[in-house]
Parts: C-alpha cells; sequence; structure tokens
C-alpha cells in the first residue's frame, strides 16, 4: 500500500548545540618530520577537515575498540537490554533467522515503557526473500505488538533503480543499484559504528570493525541523519491481508517527500533540501562532549563524522570522499616520508582518484583485502559466483599500478584469510577502513571506520557513514594499532606471480559480466 506526499515536508531536524568550550587545536607551527612536529601534521590535517565536516572534541577513552564478530554482538546485546530512552539501528539488513537479537529488543520494550525503537534498512535487501522469510516479515511483529509510536521499522528505497531497469534486474544482483548501507547502531547515549551488517555470520565468523563511541554529541548528531534517512523511506507495517506475506510497504503521508517510486526527481530534491544541511561543517567551530566538562577531563581526540549520500544529494555536497581524499593527500607530502599506512577492504575495488593518491604516497604502505577463499560470495550460485575472481581481476590490476609507480618496495598487498568459506572453521572478510602511523610513530593516530568500501558505487550509489578519528591519546593509539596487526595477523602477501596461478586466472565470463553491470549503470 503506498501513499503519495505532493511536496517536501520539513522535519524538525536539529544537530546538536554548539558549545565553544575549550576548543582543542593542534599546532600547525614547525615543518620537520620528528616527534615533537607531529602535532603540527596533525594541526594541518585538522585544519582541512574542519572546512568539511562536523567536527566534535571527546577524550580517547571514550572510544572502545571491539575485535571479534562474537564481542560485537554480545556489545550490542548487552547495551540493548539496558536501553532506558532510545534504540536506533541503520544498517543493510538484519538477518531474517536473527530471533535473539529481536527478542532481546522485544523484552526490552516490555520493561521499560518509555523505551523507543526505530530500525532503517534497505528495500531491495529487506524484502528480497519474500514472500519467504525475510527482513521485513521478521521486525513487524515489533511493531504489531508496541505500535508505530513505540517502533518504527523503515526502508531506504534506492532512487536509481525504478519503472523498466527494477522489472528486468535480477533480485539478487539489484543491490548494485544503490542501497542503504550506512552501519550505526546505537542505544542512550553511546553509537557503534561499524562496517557489519546485523546477522548470524556477522556475529560469528565474518570478520569486521566495530568502535563504540560513548559521546552523547556524536549519538545525536548521527542520530538526525538516521532519522532523516528514515522519513524518506518506506515504513513496514502489519498486513491486514490473508495473504503470504505478514507485512505491507507504506509510503506515509507524514514523510518528507513523494515516494521515488513515483517522483524520483521531486524525491532528490526534497532529499537535498533536508540533507544537505545537516553534514555541513559548524563554521569550523569544535563541538565538545560535555561529559568531560564535569569531570575536568581534557579533549584529546577529534571525531568528523562523514557521510557519502551522493544519490540523494544535487549538487553532492557529501563529505566522505573529500574527507579521504584530504587524508590521503596529505600522504604524499614530505612530512609524511617515515610515515606508515595500512588501507582495507574487503570488496578491493578503489576509487580510481583514491588509488592514484595512494600511489602517490610517501612511506610504507599495506593493502589488506579478501583472498578468494574469504570473500563472502565464495562458492555462490549464478551471477554473484563471478564477484570473488572480479575482485581478483581488480587487486591483480592494482597490483600491476603499483608496480609502473615504481612502488613495488614500498607498498605491499596482503589476502586476509581464515580458513575456506563454506568449510568448517571458514570465516569471511568484510573491514574497511584505513590507519595512519605518523613519522617515528609505533601505533596509529588517525583511523577511518564505517561503511564505505571506497568504490566507485560508494560514491554514486550507496548511502555511506564514516567516522574519521585523529587522536594523540597514547591508550587509544595502542588500541587502534592492536586492532591493525590483529587483522593482518591472518593475512599473507601477495605478488604477480600468485596471480599467474592456475586457480587465480580470471576468465572472460568474469570480465563480460563486470562490463555488462557498468553498461547498465551499476557498480562492484
Amino acid at each position: 500500500m503506498l501513499r503519495r506526499v505532493a511536496g517536501c515536508s520539513f522535519l524538525p531536524y536539529r544537530t546538536p548545540q554548539i558549545h565553544r568550550i575549550g576548543c582543542r587545536r593542534f599546532s600547525t607551527s614547525g615543518s620537520t618530520p620528528s616527534p615533537s612536529s607531529n602535532l603540527s601534521i596533525l594541526g594541518g590535517l585538522t585544519n582541512e577537515l574542519d572546512r568539511i565536516a562536523p567536527r566534535f572534541e571527546i577524550h580517547g577513552s571514550q572510544i572502545q575498540v571491539l575485535r571479534t564478530p562474537n564481542e560485537f554482538y554480545e556489545t550490542l546485546k548487552a547495551k540493548i537490554s539496558k536501553a532506558k530512552s532510545h534504540i536506533y539501528l541503520s544498517t543493510l539488513y538484519i538477518g531474517k533467522t536473527e530471533d535473539e537479537l529481536i527478542s532481546t529488543i522485544q523484552t526490552r520494550l516490555r520493561n521499560q515503557p518509555n523505551l523507543k525503537v526505530s530500525i532503517l534498512t534497505d528495500y531491495l535487501r529487506g524484502t528480497r526473500e519474500s514472500p519467504k522469510p525475510s527482513c521485513a516479515s521478521l521486525l513487524v511483529p515489533l511493531v504489531a505488538e508496541f505500535g508505530t509510536d513505540r517502533v518504527d521499522i523503515r526502508m531506504f528505497h534506492t532512487p536509481n533503480l525504478t519503472g523498466l531497469r527494477k522489472k528486468v534486474i535480477p533480485k539478487r544482483i539489484n543491490e548494485g543499484w544503490g542501497l542503504q548501507h550506512m552501519k550505526l547502531y546505537s542505544v542512550d547515549d553511546e553509537v557503534i559504528i561499524s562496517g557489519a551488517n546485523l546477522s548470524s555470520d556477522y556475529f560469528t565468523n565474518r570478520q569486521d570493525r566495530y568502535h563504540v563511541f560513548s559521546s552523547k554529541d556524536i549519538t545525536k548528531y548521527l542520530a538526525t541523519i538516521h532519522h532523516a534517512v528514515c522519513s524518506l523511506s518506506f515504513r513496514v507495517l502489519p498486513s491486514s491481508f490473508d495473504n503470504e506475506m505478514n507485512y505491507i510497504l507504506q509510503w506515509p503521508e507524514s514523510n518528507a517527500s513523494p515516494s521515488p517510486l513515483e517522483d524520483v526527481n521531486r524525491f532528490v530534491h526534497c532529499a537535498s533540501t533536508i540533507l544537505g544541511p545537516l553534514i555541513k561543517p559548524h563554521a569550523g567551530a569544535a563541538v565538545n562532549h560535555q561529559d568531560n566538562k564535569t569531570h575536568d577531563i581534557p579533549n584529546d581526540t577529534i571525531v568528523y563524522p562523514l557521510a557519502q549520500l551522493t544519490q540523494l544529494l544535487k549538487p553532492d555536497t557529501s563529505t566522505e570522499h573529500p574527507g579521504i581524499t584530504a587524508i590521503l593527500r596529505q600522504l604524499s607530502s614530505s612530512a609524511f616520508i617515515n610515515s606508515s599506512w595500512a588501507f582495507t577492504a574487503g570488496y578491493f575495488n578503489i576509487q580510481p582518484d583514491l588509488r592514484a593518491l595512494l600511489l602517490a604516497s610517501h612511506g610504507n604502505g599495506t593493502v589488506i583485502t579478501a583472498s578468494p577463499w574469504a570473500n563472502g560470495f565464495y562458492g555462490s550460485k549464478g551471477v554473484s559466483g563471478l564477484l570473488p575472481p572480479a575482485y581478483t581481476l581488480l587487486a591483480k590490476r592494482f597490483l600491476k599500478s603499483v608496480q609502473r609507480a615504481g612502488k613495488t618496495y614500498q607498498i605491499q598487498m596482503k589476502e586476509w584469510r581464515k580458513g575456506t568459506v563454506g568449510e568448517p572453521g571458514g570465516w569471511t572478510y568484510h573491514a574497511k577502513g584505513l590507519w595512519i602511523t605518523l613519522p617515528h610513530e609505533q601505533h596509529p593516530s588517525i583511523t577511518l571506520i564505517g561503511s564505505s568500501n571506497y568504490t566507485k558505487r560508494s560514491y554514486s550509489l550507496d548511502l555511506e557513514i564514516n567516522s574519521l578519528i585523529v587522536t594523540e591519546n597514547s591508550a587509544l593509539r595502542k588500541r587502534l594499532g592492536a586492532e591493525q596487526e590483529g587483522l593482518e595477523m591472518h593475512a599473507s602477501i601477495v605478488d604477480m606471480d600468485d596471480y599467474a596461478k592456475i586457480e587465480r586466472r580470471v576468465g572472460m565470463r568474469v570480465r563480460i559480466a563486470m562490463w555488462i553491470v557498468t553498461l547498465l549503470g551499476g557498480a562492484l
């Protein structure tokens, strides 16, 4: 059941109040790469980032680094079971068999009458299995029991897949035309920023990254983006009809725009009006976490939320691509000659301009990607089974670029593997992000974490949220270093000889499939 709205509704979403108290500024003096000048390196970077994205200042102890899928799951459940005021979850999908997670939410709703829950997933991924059990059918009983005043289930539909194109593209691969891909898991005044979805493999044997931010201001700010996208999404409601599905998808009259399935141009216009102001920097002013004010703890860490919302913004004012470009551009300056960096993406198809910046970087670099035997699509039937060799081909091309740039001894590629997908003890790899260790330092001072895979698709089709952390907190830097080392523990160096092996050869069928996806406007 779909309802149309003839215009934009402007909802009262507001960013947190800006507190100009004790603004933290890294020094920008000095130019020689040494321990004393690293603050000037950070200062130059943060000055540039202040012009790109909102800035939040916290203490390094307010960021917890989780290491394993099980730790992520148990932490999420524990926080949900103690929720007092709100839970908001933004994810690609929730696994159709995640009854324990839903039961945890249900129990807390029953025990906490003032608790409200908002869940945002992707429309295409969340209904793909229908009329069989799906994400939508799993979630709708929460609405049936507690009503829409307490539980709001939303599914975002990309404006890039409508009409004839939507009819002819198979469901198994239609996500290649755009998704709700943000991963934000918030309970009260804390938020977990991750690249992980909410399903059993991400809770057991699918490696990702997970940072817990104990910051009321950051949590509130990200809530404004979550709820704004919800206002541009379909609502999942219980079905009153006797049919195979227990839910319907409705476009509420209170939504901020018309449905993308009815008026794409108006939908994007309204989305731009609503989301554009939310991701702008606060005129360069620092936003301080007020918990530290009462405890007199000095802030030593800056967090920049970066958003890539290209499909919803005209003109595109997204902040993730400009933010990561600013970071990688710094790596090519003389100040970073003795630095090191590590970049990871489970699906390695890095945006060409970002690839060029990595190749131009100083210092030693490591690229970590999934081995074909740790790719989530390994062994899949049909077209999706072609994805692991496609990513192998793209990784091989990157190594060739390293050779042409004369950086063979400076930039190395590693493949992460822990067993084989589909076999006992086999894991998949889904981590993504960046770590930068400054000259003469042992641990990273800069990291980027979130949902983006840093691909053409990320920068043109999907909704992404990332967090850029710049810190001088020694304990947090050690935790970030341990996180990076933990991922590299299961990663081995690969070179062109490895890609020449018979099992690595990529056939013409894969190359043709990649060309067809691009031709139809999709992306890997």
